[in-house]
């Protein structure tokens, strides 16, 4: 998945100079001494950044080590960096054979949910409601918990929205659209302004589910996700087939790039970055695929802005509440109390900053925005995730791989004319049935 594949390439930003004098201060700030005199181990893994022996990721990982280790002697923590696909084969392995590693790495929602069922999982949900949720987001919290108890805590969580070009909408007399009512309102002007009025690269399938998703969270809120996902109700209710219907309703209006249902996510970059088209939505990565993808190398520069995607009238779902996705850290069955004490040093402000200054993240503890001064979309995405009270990961990444797979196929079906919004909800839900029946 593109999306993956480009934040995984983000990692290998630079600035690795100014690593050393991020952490002088996190040698004093928890120095409580984990665990007396006993000495601990503490296995982690995590994720490797591609960048062999001078990986920033690991880069930093050690000296955060070397911190926490310096204030609290008795610990020893053993890292272990691991590519992305290597990683998840070694996790189920070890969660197979009941052995899972201490601390590891994690997006939470759907395979989280498995190895907590499972019982590969540590409930830490006294801590992170004592220690976390005065740092952390509600929404970017919960994607590490399930059934009323937390398994991890995330550091690294973006959000999918509106990005759209100030200079497109300011030609065609239009305002950034808050309500779906005004987004449809604003196709027509926009093409009569001489623009594509929304990017799209349905060929790529992935791009065109977030329409799809977003208009169910909207519609629904959390509340008709969880129905759906618990066997309470379905994806075959009402917000889940009028999001089909509503989408059919932009698809109608003719908004997107000739081409646009063969098209790769890429196609939809390069048209958003040239500056034909006016809004594309997209990850928090879009505006560097732009200008990746761009004639010029520059893409819209500061004529490119985001925003959240719009409200339905009569929806359960709030503005405020946001897609997206990230990294962070589930705690295994096993792991020793020092883990926690660990994890709490690891989630600290400065090193969260440092994060975003090394691996280009959008960081979630309180403050550490201030890291994105310089790229204030991504400020925005920042204070998106912190105040979403609803934070709905990806559902091809949060439900099973065979369900994603059947969401993206059922909303491309669905765009080519192949479905109507109740057969593309059925072809959800039968999916989903299927996957619950093999528990």
């Amino acid at each position: 998945m593109m999306k993956k594949m480009f934040m995984s390439g983000l990692l290998l930003v630079s600035m690795l100079a100014a690593t050393s004098m991020l952490f002088a201060s996190g040698q004093q700030a928890q120095s409580g001494q984990a665990g007396g005199d006993k000495q601990v181990k503490i296995t982690w893994w995590a994720l490797s950044g591609g960048g062999g022996a001078d990986d920033p990721r690991e880069n930093i990982r050690k000296q955060i080590i070397a911190d926490f280790e310096k204030a609290n002697p008795n610990v020893k923590i053993d890292l272990v960096m691991l590519e992305n696909e290597a990683f998840k084969q070694k996790v189920q392995v070890a969660v197979q054979a009941g052995t899972p590693p201490d601390l590891f790495h994690s997006w939470g929602g759907g395979v989280m949910v498995e190895y907590a069922k499972a019982g590969a999982l540590k409930d830490i949900t006294s801590f992170v409601q004592s220690e976390l949720t005065s740092s952390i987001g509600k929404g970017a919290l919960e994607v590490y918990s399930y059934d009323g108890k937390f398994y991890g805590a995330p550091y690294d969580m973006g959000a999918v929205g509106l990005w759209y070009n100030k200079d497109a909408l300011a030609k065609a007399g239009v305002s950034v659209p808050k309500t779906w009512d005004e987004l449809l309102a604003a196709v027509p002007k926009l093409k009569a302004a001489g623009y594509v009025p929304i990017s799209l690269g349905a060929g790529d399938r992935w791009p065109a589910h977030f329409w799809w998703v977003y208009l169910a969270m909207r519609l629904g809120g959390k509340e008709a996700f969880d129905k759906a996902y618990s066997g309470k109700g379905s994806f075959k209710d009402a917000p889940f087939v009028k999001a089909g219907e509503l989408l059919l309703q932009l698809k109608n209006l003719e908004p997107f790039q000739t081409g646009y249902l063969g098209a790769t996510y890429d196609n939809q970059a390069a048209v958003m970055g040239n500056g034909q088209a006016a809004m594309e939505l997209m990850g928090q990565w879009a505006q560097d695929v732009q200008v990746a993808n761009s004639a010029n190398g520059k893409g819209l520069g500061d004529a490119l802005a985001w925003a959240p995607f719009p409200a339905v009238a009569g929806g359960q779902g709030k503005l405020t509440d946001a897609m997206g996705g990230g990294g962070g850290y589930v705690v295994g069955k096993n792991a020793p109390k020092e883990t926690l004490d660990f994890l709490k040093f690891f989630l600290q402000r400065q090193y969260n900053e440092a994060l975003v200054k090394i691996e280009g993240t959008i960081p979630v503890v309180k403050g550490a925005e201030v890291a994105l001064k310089e790229r204030p979309n991504h400020m925005a995405i920042a204070q998106a995730v912190a105040n979403a009270g609803y934070y709905q990961l990806y559902y091809d990444q949060y439900l099973p791989p065979a369900v994603g797979e059947a969401v993206k196929d059922a909303v491309v079906g669905l765009l080519a004319g192949k479905l109507n919004p109740a057969q593309c909800a059925a072809a959800i839900d039968d999916a989903w049935q299927k996957e619950r029946t093999k528990k």
